[in-house]
This record gives C-alpha cells, structure tokens and sequence, in this order.
C-alpha cells in the first residue's frame, strides 16, 4: 500500500551507494495534429552520493540517436540540494517540480532559453497510486517475489498512476497546449548501473474515464528486427475511477531496431474482463535514463473497439545485451 509519505524520500534499506529514487512524467502534445510532439522528463536521485541525474526530451519524429529529437537534455552529476527534499525541488539543468499534494498533484516547470524551450505543466491524479508489490492491490504481485521479474532492486519501491497533464509547451517559436491523460511513476531501491534484464513499460490512455497500464518482460532473442512476445508483469484498468488490477496479460510486439512499430496487446483484468487493443508508433527515440540502459522509447496511437487513444511503450534493454545482439548480426 502507498501511502502519503512516499511521496518523499526513502530512508535507504542498504548501505549499496546506487540506492536511488525517481521522478518519471511522460506526456504529449498536439495528438490530434499530423505532428504530434512526446514529451519525457525524469530525475535519478542518487542520495548516498549526493547528485541526482535527469534527463528531458521532447521528440515528434522516427529518430535513432537522440540529437536528431527536437530536444535532448541529459545530466548525470547534478548536485541534489539540500536539504532534500522530494516535494519540493530546484534543479541547476532548469528542472523545478513541486508536489502540491502527496502523490496526487505535482506542477512541473523546466525553462531552457537557450534552446528555446519553455514547458510548464500540472499532473493530477486520476486514481490512488498503484502498488506492483502489494497482492492486495496488484493480482500478479505475489507470482513476482523474485525480484528480477519486476526490474531487479530498483523497483523495490515502486507505483504507478494515471492522471491528466495541463498546460503549455513552447520550443522554437512553435508553442502546443497541453491537454492529456498519461502515467507517471516513482520508484526506489538500488539501481545498479549496469542493467541485466530487460522491462516493456507502456499505456493506453483513452479518455479520464477508461486507461490501461501495463509493465511486461520480453527477450531479445530473435534479434532487433522479429516480432517479440511480452508476458505482463503487473498493470492495472483505470474505468471511470475504479481500479482494476491486470491478472493476466500478453502483446505482441513488431520491431525495428528493438523499437515497437505495431503492438497488439491483450489483459484481463480482476473482473475477468478481457480488453484487447492495436497500437502503432508515431515516434521512436532511444532515450538514456541513464547511460547503461535504452529505452527504446515511442508514442503509440492506440485503437480499442472504436475508441482512439494515446500512450508512450518504453522497452528497457541493457546496453551488453544490446552489444551482443547487433554482434551476432
């Protein structure tokens, strides 16, 4: 169960220095035009070392490197400023996020003049937050105690939740309202730096009113370019306001270089209702949470019995898993 307080910081459970916390929101703008723009912005809070790595992008095209997005901002050594505080903080990259209520309601500002780029938003939370750990609330929680299975350590700590962004992007003269329902997530435990495992985090946001949320594993065997099968982890149904954990689930996924072209996606949820979706990429980036990992990272726009919505799918591979793929080539 999540409570208020984790909203802050964790006292670390281990004396591992790559204990860590994070921030992720991911939202977008202009879905209804033919250029629709993917927004990223995350904190790696690394307390045992003092700094905090964070990285902002906003992309609306098919891009392989990250300088070819329309913005790519990355830090890795940032001092955290003290004291601490997860509520209420100030980075020197131009990140700001305050927390205005505990796990509900977080504004969002970031500034780079030099770039031009201005992004200012509110997250609001649609739903309470969304424990992968807790079998009272995740239906697949209890099947997962091997920890690898739900990210290793790093997801120790760990929730989900739905809500609605509002606000305004501007980049280079050319500025988007921000009018969206997305996912953002927390998480705490030890991140080691090298990732060995691989995770699919993605969503389906079709109204307020009806979201599904999904975490999956997969394999690389068949290399960059086959189709790959995805088993859920934990995720759960957002149906005007209750909360259906997933108990079931399974998607097929169609690749080009490792990113998601085409995803069919099948859950069943604790109702036992099936919900089955098609989803096809309107960007790719490979965005670098932090430098041993990609997240092969696309805005997808979902169809569901007639229904039309929009979410990001985010498949996190190491980057020695990555080498030997391309090397067996």
């Amino acid at each position: 169960m999540i409570r208020e307080s984790d909203a802050q910081f964790h006292a670390p459970t281990t004396d591992d220095p790559l204990w860590a916390e994070t921030n992720y929101f991911g939202l977008y703008a202009g879905q209804d035009t033919d250029r629709p723009v993917n927004i990223g912005v995350y904190a790696l809070f690394r307390e045992p070392l003092g700094v905090v790595g964070s990285t902002v992008s906003v992309n609306s095209k098919r891009v392989t490197v990250p300088w070819e997005a329309d913005y790519w901002d990355a830090w890795q050594h940032l001092l955290i400023p003290k004291p601490s505080n997860l509520l209420d903080y100030e980075l020197a990259n131009g990140l700001k996020v305050v927390c205005r209520t505990p796990n509900k309601v977080w504004d969002v500002d970031y500034s780079d003049p030099a770039a031009g780029l201005e992004l200012h938003f509110r997250f609001t939370a649609l739903m309470e937050p969304y424990d992968i750990n807790d079998p009272e609330q995740d239906p697949l929680a209890a099947q997962h105690v091997d920890r690898d299975i739900a990210w290793g350590h790093a997801y120790a700590g760990h929730f989900d939740v739905t809500g609605h962004c509002e606000g305004e992007i501007t980049l280079r003269g050319r500025t988007l309202p921000i009018d969206c329902v997305s996912t953002m997530d927390h998480s705490w435990g030890v991140r080691a730096e090298r990732q060995t495992s691989r995770m699919s985090w993605m969503h389906a946001h079709f109204s307020r009113d009806l979201a599904i949320h999904v975490i999956s594993d997969f394999t690389t065997d068949g290399g960059p370019d086959a189709p790959s099968r995805l088993t859920a982890t934990h995720g759960y149904v957002l149906d005007h306001g209750t909360v259906y954990g997933i108990k079931a689930g399974t998607a097929t996924s169609w690749r080009a270089d490792f990113y998601p072209q085409a995803i069919a996606l099948s859950v069943t949820d604790s109702a036992d209702r099936t919900w089955e979706l098609q989803g096809s990429a309107l960007t790719t980036f490979p965005w670098q949470a932090w430098p041993g990992t990609v997240g092969h990272n696309v805005l997808l726009r979902w169809v569901m019995d007639g229904q039309v919505g929009y979410g990001e799918c985010m498949d996190f591979i190491g980057l020695g898993e990555l080498c030997a793929n391309y090397n067996r080539q």
